[in-house]
């Protein structure tokens, strides 16, 4: 190494009388040293590429594992009596069970430690009969009773902190007064239950003994002077139900009610006005007459949950058909299990499900990944199931009179191939959709993570930015590098390329805020441009080359096209200028209206004419100096042979430089495309930034980038859409890459095939 240093030292420390030896010494030196330079840049891109991919695949690997669960603990059922319900507090640490005899029981879910137990206050006469459930996250239970009462109530859990300790501390809360409130009139038993209670109301929904279906609406009344809060009772009679009811829910909106019975009948109910109840449809929910064994709601209270006798699982929500009606759709099924399903479990927040049948099997799903997550098979016959609020804890209780206390671990049920990539059916919508909307006002939103539209986005901004681009800069640069004067082609080149250092977030300001008002305002004349402009040219060149040869030969060569530039100018005028009245003329006046009314195509004004001719104008630059480059690079002696042998310089042009040029012309245009596809602040700000499936050149686009960029800032670090767009950018990364590398492959081989000339 001292050797070398002393080298290299005198080498510098040459003079100007240093000899030839010397010199070439040195001349080698930096040869060697410009070569390991090189390779050394080079493999530090490779590496540093290399990082990123597996850094992105790092992130997103995640999203692909599946669930898991662990047995924590296992002990004697707490309390007295047959489980009618069973829960969780937020944290999973203390469960509550309550029972066929009015009793309350508070545990710990790690032990099954008894914390508390309350009995429900009501007449000792009266027997528990039916029970129901409202939104989970809210926690309403009610109990029906035998003497045509119910209690309504709420298992709460109040948090404090002791010496920075937290102590949580159950308790009973009664929404509508600390009393029952009497549903049925004649006394008569209640058979089935159901509860929802918002802010300022409440609905009760019953079925008799004697097969009556009674609605009792509660509305909530303040006095601000007493500060009193009382319940207005009115109670409202349904039809009859056609055969007997074992199962009753009402959505958390209290709009919508559906009773059933054993055999799979479905009855729904509009209740929007209460005072007024509609039957909407009867249906049948099994699909080969199996009974209907459990019914449950989804997260957020609009889809049905229904498990059936003989292990089958299905999904069914309203969907609005072609006259606006509501009505309730079958939308999928699920793998389904062995045995009669026992118990149906909803996540309180996110759209998934625990299901167990009577033969010990446990299965975890996703409804919109249309994914079965785990399945479980135990010994013990599973009786009832209880989700954690957070979705990471699950209790179980068997028929051996045994809790189960289980951790469950699932980050990222969301994601599966279908959700990433298919047509899903999301509730709310008419029929299964690529979407991307990736968060909602409400905590039980549906995520939808659809990679297609972007992706569609992402090639469509691509496809119309390259559509103007490409012919302009591929024959501008033709014409500059073989027609072209040279004193001219010094300062139009130059100029071009200059137009690259332009920052794109200005383009994509001045698109969106100007040229997207300015295009709509003149949709007739920009449309005419496409076809007034080239006739334009082609009869100025036709007139120009039979005009006398004096005016002609007045031209120097290679300065003719300075002669377009005022026809350019003129007829672009002149278009513009007859807009208005093109579109009074043509389409009465507005293009845009006629354009929805008599097409039937949406038009938004930030569109896909609007990319195109943004990005296009920040790609031309790039595709316009490579390709010039690559053309005027052609050996003059093949250009000089040609013409010697009898060719024309347009037959020049195609048969010798354009092969010859071609694998050069072809890098511009995969830069250009590269540049296209990667691009974010033009489309930005220069479309609607909606992630639509629609080709059409009157609407917008969101992009891979666009959509990183608007969305990472704001995504909670390590949550599933964190990930989703890490994906998304290695979906990007993955694309540019097999593009580049397929368009070097091409590019070689024509440098291959061309070589020879």
């Amino acid at each position: 190494m001292r050797a070398l240093l002393s080298k290299i030292n005198e080498l510098f420390s040459f003079r100007s009388g240093s000899t030839g030896a010397d010199r070439e010494q040195w001349r080698l030196l930096k040869d060697k040293l410009a070569r390991w330079g090189v390779a050394v840049g080079g493999i530090g891109v490779i590496v540093a590429i290399v990082l990123i991919f597996f850094y992105l695949l790092y992130v997103v690997v995640p999203l692909f594992k599946g669930a898991s669960v662990e047995q924590v603990g296992s002990y004697a059922l707490p309390g007295d009596g047959n489980t009618m319900y069973l829960s969780m507090e937020e944290q999973a640490q203390i469960g509550v069970r309550v029972t066929h005899t009015g009793q309350v029981t508070f545990f710990s879910t790690a032990d099954g430690q008894l914390i508390k137990q309350v009995q429900l206050h009501y007449s000792p006469r009266a027997r528990i009969t039916a029970f129901a459930k409202g939104q989970p996250g809210k926690g309403i239970l009610a109990l029906g009773l035998s003497n045509g009462r119910a209690l309504v109530f709420r298992p709460v859990f109040r948090t404090s902190y002791v010496d920075g300790k937290r102590i949580i501390t159950p308790d009973i809360e009664y929404p509508l007064e600390n009393k029952t409130v009497l549903v049925d009139s004649s006394g008569g038993v209640l058979n089935s239950l159901a509860v929802q209670v918002s802010e300022d109301k409440a609905t009760l929904v019953a079925g008799t003994k004697d097969s009556r279906l009674i609605l009792q609406l509660f509305t909530k009344e303040e006095s601000f002077l007493e500060e009193n809060v009382t319940w207005q009772a009115t109670r409202i009679a349904l039809p009859d139900p056609e055969d007997t009811l074992t199962r009753l829910l009402l959505d958390p909106d209290q709009r919508r009610l559906f009773t059933a019975d054993r055999q799979g009948h479905l009855t729904y109910f509009d209740l929007r006005n209460p005072l007024e109840p509609r039957l909407i449809q009867r249906l049948q929910l099994s699909p080969n007459g199996s009974d209907l064994t459990s019914l449950e709601f989804l997260s957020g209270g609009f889809s049905l949950l229904a498990g059936f006798a003989d292990g089958q699982l299905a999904q069914w929500f309203p969907v609005r058909d072609n006259f606006n009606n509501e009505l309730i759709t079958h939308v999928r099924s699920f793998k389904p299990l062995k045995g009669p399903i026992s118990a149906i479990a909803p996540e309180f927040f996110r759209k998934g499900f625990v299901a167990a049948d009577e033969n010990g099997n446990i299965a975890l799903y996703h409804t919109t990944a249309h994914r079965l997550l785990h399945k479980e098979h135990i010994n013990e016959l599973p009786l009832a199931l209880a989700m954690a609020p957070r979705a990471n804890a699950l209790l179980m209780e068997t028929r051996d009179g045994d809790l189960v206390f289980w951790r469950l671990h699932n980050e990222h049920p969301e994601i599966s191939w279908s959700s990433l990539w298919g047509k899903v059916w999301y509730e709310g919508y008419a029929e299964p959709q690529w979407m991307w909307q990736s968060s909602a006002s409400t905590n039980e939103f549906e995520p939808k993570f659809s990679l297609t539209p972007l992706s569609f986005g992402t090639l469509k901004a691509a496809f119309y930015a390259m559509l103007l681009a490409a012919p302009l800069a591929i024959f501008g640069a033709v014409f500059t590098a073989y027609f072209m004067a040279p004193a001219m082609r010094q300062t139009v080149k130059p100029t071009i390329e200059v137009m690259e250092a332009l920052p794109t977030v200005i383009l994509g300001f001045l698109a969106g805020l100007w040229l997207a008002p300015f295009i709509e305002s003149h949709l007739p004349g920009t449309f005419s441009l496409l076809v007034i402009m080239p006739l334009a040219i082609i009869l100025f060149a036709y007139g120009w080359q039979h005009m006398p040869a004096r005016f002609r030969l007045a031209i120097p060569d290679g300065w003719q096209a300075a002669l377009l530039v005022p026809v350019v100018v003129l007829v672009g005028w002149a278009a513009l200028a007859l807009s208005p009245g093109m579109e009074r003329w043509l389409f009465g006046g507005d293009m845009r209206i006629w354009l929805t009314k008599e097409m039937g195509v949406d038009f938004d004004q930030r569109n896909a004419i609007i990319v195109g001719l943004a990005m296009g104008f920040a790609v031309i630059p790039t595709i316009y100096s490579i390709a010039e480059d690559a053309i005027f690079s052609v050996p003059r002696h093949l250009s000089y042979g040609s013409l010697a042998l009898g060719a024309t310089p347009w037959q020049t042009l195609m048969r010798v430089v354009l092969p010859t040029a071609s694998p050069g012309i072809f890098s511009g245009l995969m830069i250009g495309m590269g540049r296209a596809v990667g691009e974010t602040m033009i489309v930005l700000m220069a479309t609607g930034n909606t992630p639509v499936m629609d080709f059409s050149v009157f609407q917008g686009m969101r992009t891979l980038s666009a959509n990183i960029a608007v969305e990472m800032p704001e995504s909670e670090v390590g949550s599933t859409h964190y990930r989703v767009l890490f994906l998304a950018a290695l979906v990007l990364f993955l694309f540019t890459f097999i593009f580049n590398t397929l368009a070097e492959i091409i590019r070689q081989r024509l440098r291959n095939k061309y070589s020879s000339l």
